[in-house]
């Protein structure tokens, strides 16, 4: 494991495996690095360096508060200086990171996004309420409250308290404040401008709300190459995606 500080001294702890272009990989709600180092082991394979990093309050790595969008944004950027990289790939809310990061002026040569969640909600009252969850120690909640956003009944979050995964999800409880953040802050029609190369990922299989803002996105970017994977949802199979985005930041 290795660090790099970012603009307001938040220590961001990364690994980087492989040889090659480097590629950051963003993880999205729950995720730290280990939840893209298999994703990052298949990259290595294909010759690309896949770079994984703990976002703040993760891992290894330091948080800094009030948090804002921005932050993130400096972490990213922190990163990718730290690794020489100019390639990003965002996974669900760390897509949206990404392409914002693109849009504000990071030095990112191209960028693949699987499945970000934009919405027309630019409200942050869930974000909000998500955080005041987790600062009064209402963890539990925060995870229950994120799980019914996306779609997950009750009974099905009920059998997740009770599996092995619940506290590692309520270990990171205070982060999904920062994913709602990044998901009020998303706009696609602020991203028309972006002429970055981008590949635009999703699965089939997956809801019809996550489909539809992948092609809103693929049709309002100028330089966007649209892949659906066969029989995937928004859990992809990392040995189907990884050829498509070895392809693209080949």
């Amino acid at each position: 494991m290795q660090t790099v500080q970012s603009a307001d001294g938040t220590a961001i702890a990364y690994e980087a495996v492989g040889s090659g272009t480097p590629v950051v990989l963003v993880g999205g709600a729950f995720n730290d690095r280990n939840s893209t180092a298999g994703l990052g082991a298949l990259l290595a394979e294909a010759g690309l360096t896949a770079v994984s990093y703990d976002r703040r309050g993760r891992g290894g790595s330091t948080d800094t508060q009030p948090y804002a969008v921005e932050r993130e944004v400096e972490d990213l950027a922190a990163v990718l200086a730290g690794v020489g990289g100019s390639a990003v790939y965002g996974m669900s809310s760390g897509g949206i990171l990404a392409l914002l990061g693109a849009h504000h002026g990071l030095p990112v040569a191209r960028v693949a996004v699987y499945e970000p969640p934009f919405n027309d909600d630019s409200s942050e009252d869930f974000a909000n309420a998500q955080a005041a969850r987790a600062a009064s120690g209402h963890r539990d909640e925060a995870v229950e409250a994120f799980l019914t956003t996306t779609g997950m009944p009750p009974q099905a979050i009920d059998n997740m308290r009770q599996g092995p995964a619940w506290p590692y999800l309520v270990g990171l409880a205070h982060t999904l404040s920062y994913d709602a953040h990044i998901v009020a802050r998303g706009s696609i029609a602020a991203l028309t401008t972006l002429a970055t190369p981008t590949l635009v990922v999703d699965g089939d299989a997956s809801p019809p709300f996550l489909r539809n803002a992948a092609k809103t996105l693929s049709e309002a970017l100028p330089n966007a190459t649209a892949v659906s994977l066969p029989d995937q949802t928004h859990n992809v199979d990392i040995q189907v995606l990884a050829p498509e985005l070895a392809r693209f930041f080949g």
